[in-house]
This record gives structure tokens, C-alpha cells and sequence, in this order.
């Protein structure tokens, strides 16, 4: 039994020293990942369902279309009274709410606004007819903020910001390969120097050569260079604590996570509870959130997503800097 025994433990060190343990691991690891992956976007994309829809309430509508539409919504229709209309726009303005509705001349208006969500504004349109038509109310539908004609479904700014955060953070997994004998300060500087360049050439090529979406040039810029450097040094940061393995929490954080619960391509209410509230503290979510207020609603600017995203470029820098002796490469 002792030499059987000294058989097996002979073989264990010799596979765990072997090439063999390494590729096993990354074997399984994958297959896992790329379950998570589409099981992530699923979750979040396939079946989008609301939980709670904010709509501003002005005077006093018939109560049996509003209790309609929160029952063709399947979901709680968190009403909201504003004392008159202006005060229900400035609302919309500031996405706090995501439609109007009010009663006028013997007739329910619903105001929604595509550009604080395409997604709910088209539930939002479904589900007020068919409550109208259960009612046998007359309804008027407008649209007080619609999405550029070039993008009308509203994914430009999604794809955007997918674009910034996944070059981002590839741009520093080749300056690791490639370039690793880069000095800590100096693979900081090269991050800085591919974001502002990246940046520029995808707002340009959006802007420019697409008319996409008609976006706000230097600060747009500046979101999604911000975005590549906040994306970048995540990577380089978990490079320095793991090494080798720093891909998987970086693509778990940026992609598996941060993208579906960015609000991008689903609006917020429509997202699973948990994702909606962890969306916004990404650095995927935070640049939509931005790069959206900047194109649509210019003049109520929130500072929370450029917080989140300077605060992940600081923390991902303080560590880089802190355990830059640890980092892989540099020279002497």
C-alpha cells in the first residue's frame, strides 16, 4: 500500500509541475465562464420585466387607466404628483421619472421619453393602449425626448461604452505581454496615452464618419477615455495581486457584470433588482450613465458615474502603486 502510495504521490507532483495542471485549470475555467457569460446577458437581456416604473402623475387622470396600465405592466407603477406640467418636464429632464401622464379636454396624455429609455418607453406605449382600450378611454401618445434618428432602437451609446471598457482593459493585457518591462509609472502613462487616443478615435468614428448619435465632443471624449483608463488600470491592478490570472475578475467585473447591468441596452427599471443597483457602481454602467445625460439631457448633468468612474482609476492606481514592487516586469 506505502508503494502504491509513493506511485500516486510521485505522479500528483509531476502533473502539478507539468504544463498539464495549468491547461486543466484554464480548461475548466473557461467552460465555466462561458456559461456565466450567456447565462449573465440572458438574465439581464432575454425577458426584460419591470419591477417599478417611476411615471409623474399631473392633476387627477382617471384612476381606472392608471390602474389599467399598472396591470398590463405586471409590475408597480410608482406614481409620482407634480402641482403642473413644467414641473412633471423638469422631472423627465432630470430622470427621475420616465413618462407623463395627465388628462386634458376629456382625453389621457402620456408623455414618455425614448432617451431616458427606449425599452420603457416602448412597454410603456404597449401597455397604455391596451389599458385604454380596457377603459374605453381616449388616449394621446407623444414622444418628449426621441433617440437620433441614426440610432433609433438607442444601443449607440451601449456599444460605446462596450467598446471603451473592452479596449480598454485588452490595451493593458498587451502592454502586460508585450511590453512588460515597462517601469510601473511608465505602463500608467502608456494606459493614459492609448485611452485619450482610443477615445478620440471612437467618438470620432461615431460622431464623424457614422452620425450615429449626435454626441458632445470633448466631454465625450473625455467619458470614454476616462472609461479606457478606469478599464485599463482595472486590469493592471489585479495583474499586480494575481498575476497571470488577472483576466478573470477583470472580465467578470467589466463584461460578465458590468455590461448587462449597465443600463445600456436595458433600461434600469427593466433590469433584475440586483443588477439595476449594482449597474450604476461600474465602470461600464457609470459611462453609459454619463455618456446618456450628456447626449439627451445636457442641462441636468449628474457627477455620481464620473465619481464611480474616477474612483475605480484612483483605487485601481493606489494599489498599482502601492504593491508596484510586486508588479510583473519593469526593469532595473
Amino acid at each position: 500500500m506505502s508503494e502504491y502510495g509513493g506511485l500516486v504521490s510521485g505522479h500528483w507532483r509531476a502533473f502539478r509541475h507539468s504544463p498539464y495542471l495549468p491547461a486543466l485549470v484554464i480548461v475548466l475555467i473557461v467552460a465555466a465562464s462561458a456559461g456565466l457569460f450567456a447565462g449573465s446577458y440572458t438574465y439581464a437581456m432575454a425577458n426584460p420585466t419591470p419591477r417599478e416604473v417611476p411615471v409623474a402623475v399631473v392633476g387627477r387622470p382617471d384612476g381606472a387607466f392608471l390602474d389599467a396600465l399598472q396591470e398590463r405592466l405586471s409590475a408597480s407603477l410608482d406614481r409620482r404628483e407634480y402641482a403642473d406640467y413644467p414641473q412633471a418636464v423638469d422631472a423627465v429632464e432630470a430622470q427621475r421619472v420616465f413618462a407623463i401622464v395627465r388628462e386634458r379636454n376629456g382625453r389621457i396624455e402620456l408623455d414618455t421619453a425614448s432617451a431616458a429609455g427606449a425599452s420603457v418607453a416602448e412597454l410603456l406605449t404597449g401597455a397604455a393602449r391596451a389599458a385604454a382600450r380596457s377603459v374605453d378611454a381616449r388616449l394621446d401618445i407623444r414622444d418628449l425626448k426621441p433617440l437620433h434618428p441614426g440610432d433609433p432602437r438607442g444601443l449607440a451609446l451601449f456599444y460605446l461604452s462596450i467598446a471603451a471598457v473592452i479596449t480598454g482593459f485588452l490595451g493593458a493585457v498587451q502592454l502586460s505581454a508585450n511590453a512588460g518591462t515597462l517601469k510601473p509609472l511608465e505602463r500608467a502613462l502608456a494606459t493614459a496615452a492609448y485611452a485619450l487616443l482610443g477615445g478620440f478615435a471612437i467618438v470620432a468614428t461615431v460622431t464623424w464618419l457614422l452620425d450615429a448619435v449626435e454626441l458632445p465632443f470633448p466631454q465625450s471624449w473625455t467619458i470614454v477615455s476616462l472609461t479606457m483608463f478606469a478599464s485599463g488600470m482595472t486590469f493592471t491592478m489585479f495583474n499586480t495581486l494575481v498575476r497571470r490570472w488577472a483576466i478573470l475578475p477583470t472580465w467578470v467585473l467589466m463584461v460578465m457584470l458590468g455590461n448587462p447591468s449597465s443600463g445600456g441596452a436595458v433600461s434600469w427599471p427593466l433590469l433584475p433588482s440586483v443588477l439595476g443597483a449594482i449597474g450604476r457602481w461600474l465602470p461600464p454602467g457609470a459611462s453609459v450613465n454619463a455618456q446618456h445625460t450628456a447626449v439627451y439631457f445636457a442641462g441636468h448633468q449628474h457627477v455620481q458615474p464620473y465619481l464611480v468612474l474616477v474612483g475605480w482609476a484612483a483605487a485601481s492606481c493606489t494599489v498599482f502603486a502601492i504593491w508596484r514592487h510586486h508588479h510583473p516586469g519593469g526593469r532595473d
